[in-house]
């Protein structure tokens, strides 16, 4: 099967993926856009904190930019997952689990995070929808409720203002033995929160609406939302299969402009950031697809 030639590839199809294809389609480059139709965000019925979207679907929103990326003539989109990739003479070549092959003389990674959801039963069920990552994204709609925060130690404390800021009734759910300081916990006693350190079971939901808490000693704790930052690997490994450095908490190593150590491989999204929301994604989806087209223009200048 011979390899089909674009300027640029974009490994990733939602909000980061789309911004930059956007970019590059109105810089005339040739683009594909490959996508395996699995965002983070599937189960999340609604995105909030980006302006002109507020309270619109997330589906809706990337099936919008699709539909405004395509009346670009020189970007083309391709459902697949991308299994493969390595460096060739002139760029990139990619090979999808279709067996087809891309090449290219730079690349995209806007591929996202695959986050891990823990062994407690319902956790999943209830992920994006009460059980949730972000004050900003998701804080407002659950202001005023029965709030818990399951972390533990740092992240726990950093999380702490922010939702006690939304709501009076806020719980820390650490799952085990507390790891706070003195200092941290002399703060969350003065702020009258709860620390509860009794091992999950499970969550109680109806159809993802968080109930309860049950802990394993069969109490439990009324909640309206839940807090969490469940564990997270790389959506795509050819990144790291190319060279590209990643962080110590598993993100990809970009500089201010999105590009990573590697010549030539730009990277944008949840995929190089913790800062995860819609409105980041297209800031940095549209930054690396500029970047890369003035990459390309100096250096065929």
């Amino acid at each position: 099967m011979n390899p089909i030639q674009y300027d640029i590839l974009i490994i990733g199809g939602s909000y980061a993926g789309l911004s930059a294809a956007m970019a590059l389609g109105r810089s005339l480059r040739n683009v594909l856009v490959i996508d395996g139709g699995m965002p983070c965000n599937r189960q999340t019925p609604y995105s909030h904190n980006f302006i002109t979207h507020d309270g619109a679907k997330p589906k809706a929103i990337a099936e919008e930019a699709k539909k405004q990326i395509l009346k670009y003539k020189t970007v083309s989109f391709k459902e697949g997952i991308a299994v493969g990739g390595k460096r060739i003479e002139n760029g990139f070549q990619i090979t999808l689990d279709s067996g087809e092959l891309f090449e290219s003389q730079k690349l995209i990674f806007a591929t996202g995070v695959k986050d891990i959801m823990p062994n407690i039963p319902g956790f999943s069920e209830c992920w994006g929808i009460s059980v949730i990552h972000c004050p900003y994204c998701h804080g407002y709609e659950f202001k005023g409720n029965k709030t818990g925060i399951l972390l533990n130690g740092d992240m726990a404390y950093h999380l702490l203002p922010l939702v006690k800021n939304l709501s009076e009734k806020v719980f820390l759910l650490t799952n085990g033995k507390a790891e706070f300081s003195i200092e941290q916990l002399d703060k969350i006693r003065k702020n009258q929160i709860q620390i509860i350190e009794k091992p999950i079971s499970q969550i109680s939901h109806e159809k993802g609406i968080i109930k309860a808490v049950v802990f394993e000693d069969l109490t439990t704790l009324e909640l309206e939302a839940l807090y969490a930052k469940p564990a997270f690997e790389q959506h795509c490994k050819i990144p790291e299969e190319l060279g590209c450095k990643q962080t110590e908490s598993g993100h990809i190593v970009v500089s201010p402009l999105q590009k990573t150590s590697v010549d030539g491989i730009y990277a944008c999204g949840d995929n190089a950031t913790p800062m995860r929301s819609v409105s980041y994604a297209v800031a940095t989806g549209n930054i690396a697809g500029a970047m890369i087209n003035h990459e390309l223009a100096s250096e065929n200048f």
